[in-house]
């Protein structure tokens, strides 16, 4: 009876374990994961459609319109002047910029001078005879020459056999040899032929010049032109007489220049047409690196965002109703940092910035950007 009881005793323990786990288990309740998701803020702002100034930008260096490189046309020892030829000296118009000894040259010059003088001398007499009619003029000729000065022009000829009889002695082609040294011993000393400034001297005093050698450059000092590159797309809306702001790289310095010529000649390897700016101020020096600014046109029903807000396929982020949606647009003019777009309606909420992993049906929050740029010293990217 005692093994009767513990068999049924323990089926019973086993049956009533069972029942028991199994109610355990249906009871049993999996707590439930919940996926939190993170709603990102944003910054819109709303598209006004205007009229946006195309301002072509471009660099260059500036070159002095007045310029003139120094060679010399003779041969001389370099002799000093009024005036030491040496970068940064200022000349004024006229004034001597260099003087080449040419005191062999001058005697040359002379030697011919008192040849011709005798060779008239001794056909006076001739005159006298065969054209006495025309002798007096020849002879006051000849008192007129004087071998330190210029010779004067001969007189003119009255008639066919005076001209005959002067040439067949050699007088007027001996006049114009002397013309021709004359002419070539003026090229021993330089003038400057305008106001201005040496900016670089290759020879010093006492050097030995050569012909042909260079041996400055000399340029005026108060009108400089900026010669830019603009595309061949505005090429055509440049004008003679378009005013051009200028500034230095880090826009702390700025002037005013006007448009003075415009190539009609298109660059085959840029595409671009080249434009010529004149610029005139005190502090403005040759080699200078400038940037210019050329308005170029006013494009209707357009806005300038920044560049980086611009995708890959010419499209713009948006929102609708708290939802990111891509918007084709049609870029028409990039500078260094913005983009002028047409192709959005007015009223657009338009993604002000960046926004990191955006996708098109992103839920999002638009934030107030009057608060956020209280809080922070920085404006966003469309803040204009």
């Amino acid at each position: 009876m005692r093994k009767i009881l513990l068999s049924i005793l323990g089926v019973v323990l086993i049956l009533l374990s069972f029942f028991v786990a199994k109610q355990i288990i249906a009871n049993k309740k999996r707590p439930q994961s919940q996926v939190q998701r993170s709603i990102k803020t944003v910054f819109v702002d709303s598209v006004q459609n205007t009229s946006v100034p195309i301002i072509i930008e471009s660099n260059g260096n500036l070159v002095a319109k007045n310029r003139v490189e120094l060679y010399s046309e003779v041969q001389g020892v370099l002799r000093s002047s009024s005036k030491p030829f040496k970068p940064g000296q200022l000349f004024k118009k006229g004034q001597s910029l260099l003087r080449l000894d040419d005191t062999e040259f001058y005697s040359s010059v002379k030697a011919q001078k008192s040849e011709f003088y005798n060779l008239l001398a001794a056909t006076i007499p001739d005159l006298n005879l065969d054209f006495p009619e025309v002798a007096p003029k020849w002879r006051n000729y000849l008192n007129s020459l004087d071998v330190n000065k210029v010779l004067p022009e001969l007189p003119e000829m009255s008639s066919d056999k005076e001209n005959y009889f002067i040439n067949g002695r050699g007088i007027v082609s001996s006049y114009y040899n002397i013309k021709n040294l004359e002419n070539r011993l003026s090229k021993f000393q330089i003038r400057a032929p305008f106001d201005g400034i040496l900016t670089q001297a290759l020879v010093n005093e006492g050097t030995l010049v050569r012909n042909g050698q260079k041996l400055g450059e000399f340029i005026d000092p108060s009108t400089y032109e900026l010669e830019v590159a603009i595309t061949k797309t505005y090429g055509n809306l440049l004008e003679v007489g378009e005013p051009v702001e200028l500034s230095n790289l880090e826009g702390t310095q700025k002037w005013n220049g006007t448009v003075v010529r415009v190539n009609g000649r298109v660059n085959p390897e840029t595409q671009t047409v080249s434009a010529f700016v004149e610029v005139k101020a005190e502090d403005l020096k040759e080699g200078m690196y400038l940037k210019a600014s050329v308005n170029a046109k006013e494009e209707e029903n357009a806005i300038e965002v920044p560049r980086k807000l611009l995708l890959d396929d010419n499209e713009v982020f948006v929102v609708k109703d708290s939802i990111l949606d891509v918007q084709k647009v049609t870029p028409i003019y990039f500078t260094e940092k913005n983009v002028i777009l047409k192709g959005l309606q007015d009223g657009t909420a338009l993604l002000a910035e960046p926004v990191p992993g955006a996708y098109p049906g992103m839920v999002i929050r638009i934030g107030d950007r009057s608060r956020r740029n209280a809080n922070t010293p920085q404006n966003t990217a469309l803040d204009q």
